[in-house]
């Protein structure tokens, strides 16, 4: 059946076109409608489709290409999305902003949906190469690289069917030749370049427009032949630190097409749980990070026993039972212990009173004898094996003994075949322990990449302290909105696509910097700006009636858009009446006689301002102005209708945990405890709100950014909105 394909010349239908062509539908083109008419598929037989997404649509399920439609119903409403979202690329102020979203949401993917070429991947490109001459400088500005990447990849493998309609319906010059990385392999599902956070100056940083381009390499590293890990105690929840190491090392194993794995270093029973797998896994899969496998050091447990043995009978370890205060004051004056003369037969009797968890093993460690007067204290005899006759979350009583973590790593990261180890700059003085230990070992050495702690202001990573703040009720759980944890900032209202961006941004730098939250949350703000629904919500003290005298006596309702330039976050009922609520902190500021603006209403003018005794702001009147212009008044204003159809809503905000940006060393937390770190507050919000899902994000207009915690139940339980940060420094509250 022949079709032709009918629209206006001054606005061709770029996607239609170009997936026509990429889809081998033949289109007979004719470009003579007027300015005002959809783009119109006329069929053979007389039959007709309006309208571009109508159109894509149609080409997505008759085209060539496999699963250009997407490949199940999800997909296929995920392409819907997208389709619906691409307008926004033709709205001139949205332009930087939609492009900074789809940067993020192609951080970790080579197409927009599912694994190959869709009708959204042509729609968002059309979309981005329409804009001409605004799409190539942001283009080459290194500001949107996995846009950038993806656009490139696209083109790449079309160049002369999209160059073509280019060249054809926006300009002779075409969208040019792709931008590419140094490397191909590297271009695939990651991001290119990761920004290096140094120390630089100022106005250097200024120069390089706040960003620079990272291209480190991991030492004697082969394509295909990495293999890195990523290995969390299950002590706690991830954090933010953790994050940038899972990530990392996803990183460089795409980058060299190799391989990471899990494993749980799970060395010290009395810290760890089941609890803590579980969400960590959770954790890992939020982030994204594709493992091959998960292990656990415990499963070496017997192998590093056996390597116990050896080291002891080979004169390379010893058991020591001085007392650990006295050991702690040894190692830092270079004073051997008695025990270290001991002899293998000694130290085997010893071990194995460990081993049975006895009077006498409780007393003991296993040591490892290195070097007591170096000036590396890590290499001054460090402790092996500990006995702690205690359950294990996995295998129960079977041991009384466990390996510490400096002992354990070394041993398995060579036997799991492990080609780098990614470590923060922190562990340092430890390197030198590390490849010591395997030395004596016997084993492999494995490489050690460093990258530098994450550190942010008014922030505590270590578990140890945050565990404090859960054991004595001062935060909720250990994803309380106030942690740094994934799932506590998650639950606070970012996206996983910020903190993805946010980290790989720092890059594998060594550089040591205390980082402001406000960048993290300015990047979210980026994310969920262009796509999260707006509501209303008046603050219920003080709130101050309205009272249109020409208003509507009955009220009706109108729909309209969540979003005005998104028509992906669906459409709202708003009900107008001649009472309306208005926040007492607006009502104090409106004089006599002055025209407001009531948003998504219209104007109107306050005739009368009633007070009561103490002067306060009881009530006031006025009348409509619809026909008034609201670029003349100077307060555009929230409202509600004075119905009973208002849902109750507390609104949350959080401040920081302690009080200082940075703890000195030796410094207790426990001094700098911010006395008053949530605040709620009632309000009412409208009724659509009753619709709310949990975890859904929106814009209280006026008020800034929430994500439903509590959605609705019923009238008398409020819906629990906690305040998003969206990157603008906020003062304290008390």
């Amino acid at each position: 059946m022949e079709i032709k394909l009918s629209f206006s010349a001054d606005n061709p239908p770029l996607a239609v076109i170009a997936a026509s062509k990429v889809a081998g539908v033949s289109l007979e083109i004719d470009s003579l409608l007027s300015s005002a008419s959809a783009p119109t598929f006329l069929f053979s037989n007389g039959l007709k489709l309006h309208g571009i997404n109508v159109l894509l649509r149609y080409l997505g399920r008759v085209g060539s290409i496999p699963n250009f439609y997407g490949q199940d119903a999800f997909e296929s409403s995920l392409i819907d999305e997208l389709l619906d979202y691409a307008p926004v690329l033709s709205s001139g102020s949205e332009f930087d902003g939609a492009c900074r979203y789809l940067d993020g949401y192609l951080l970790k993917r080579t197409f927009l949906v599912g694994h190959s070429l869709s009708i959204a991947d042509l729609a968002i490109w059309s979309g981005l190469a329409g804009n001409g001459k605004r799409w190539e400088s942001l283009r080459k500005s290194k500001q949107v690289l996995n846009l950038v990447r993806w656009f490139n990849s696209i083109l790449a493998e079309y160049s002369d069917v999209l160059n073509e309609v280019i060249s054809t319906h926006v300009g002779k010059k075409g969208p040019g030749k792709p931008i590419t990385a140094k490397s191909k392999e590297r271009d695939q599902g990651i991001v290119n370049h990761l920004s290096k956070s140094g120390n630089e100056d100022k106005s250097e940083k200024a120069k390089m427009g706040n960003r620079q381009i990272f291209d480190v390499d991991l030492p004697d590293a082969e394509i295909g032949k990495v293999r890195l890990r990523f290995a969390p105690e299950p002590s706690g929840y991830l954090h933010i630190g953790h994050a940038k190491a899972a990530l990392l090392n996803q990183y460089f194993a795409q980058r060299y097409k190799g391989t990471v794995i899990v494993r749980f270093d799970d060395t010290n029973p009395a810290k760890e749980s089941n609890e803590f797998v579980e969400n960590v896994l959770k954790d890992i899969e939020t982030l994204g990070i594709k493992y091959e496998t998960i292990t656990y050091t415990s499963d070496y447990f017997p192998r590093l026993m056996e390597m116990a043995d050896s080291l002891i009978l080979n004169g390379k370890a010893y058991v020591d039972d001085t007392p650990r205060e006295e050991m702690q004051r040894e190692r830092m004056e270079g004073i051997e212990s008695e025990s270290r003369n001991n002899s293998p037969e000694k130290n085997m009797e010893l071990w194995k009173e460990m081993i049975k968890g006895s009077e006498m093993g409780l007393k003991c460690c296993v040591r490892g004898k290195l070097d007591m007067q170096d000036p590396n204290k890590s290499l001054r005899d460090p402790v092996y094996y500990r006995c702690h006759p205690m359950e294990h979350h996995r295998i129960g009583g079977k041991y009384k003994v466990y390996p510490t973590y400096d002992f354990a790593c070394p041993f398995v990261d060579a036997e799991e075949g492990i080609t780098h180890a990614l470590r923060s700059s922190e562990y340092h003085d430890r390197n030198a322990q590390y490849h010591r230990i395997q030395d004596d070992m016997g084993v492999r050495r494995v490489y050690i990449y460093e990258f530098s702690r994450l550190n942010l202001v008014y922030t505590l990573l270590s578990k140890r302290k945050l565990l404090w703040f859960v054991q004595n009720g001062k935060v909720d759980g250990w994803d309380d909105p106030r942690f740094p944890t994934v799932q506590g900032i998650a639950r606070r209202g970012l996206k996983v696509e910020a903190l993805i961006q946010f980290i790989l941004e720092q890059g594998a730098s060594k550089n040591l910097n205390l980082m402001e939250w406000d960048k993290l949350w300015n990047i979210n703000k980026k994310i969920i700006d262009p796509v999260c629904p707006r509501h209303t919500a008046i603050i219920e003290e003080g709130r101050v009636v309205l009272t249109l005298v020409d208003g509507p006596l009955t009220p009706f309702v109108r729909i309209i858009p969540r979003h005005k330039k998104y028509e992906g976050a669906g459409e709202k009922a708003t009900t107008y009446s001649n009472r309306i609520w208005l926040e007492y902190v607006d009502a104090i500021s409106i004089s006599v006689d002055e025209e407001i603006t009531l948003m998504d209403w219209g104007n109107a003018i306050v005739k009368n301002i009633l007070r009561d005794e103490d002067g306060r702001v009881t009530e006031l009147k006025g009348v409509l102005h619809l026909e008034g212009s609201v670029k003349t008044t100077k307060l555009k204003l929230t409202w509600l209708p004075d119905t009973t159809e208002l849902v109750n809503l507390s609104l949350v905000d959080f401040d920081y945990l302690i009080t200082k940006k940075k703890l000195e060393e030796g410094e207790d937390f426990l001094d700098v405890l911010n006395p008053c770190t949530r605040k709620e507050t009632a309000a009412l919000g409208d009724s659509n709100m009753r619709n709310l899902k949990r975890g859904e994000i929106l814009q209280l207009e006026r008020k800034g950014y929430y994500r439903c915690d509590v959605p609705f139940v019923r009238p008398s339980k409020p819906i629990v909105l906690f305040a998003i940060p969206d990157g603008k420094q906020q003062t304290s509250f008390k």
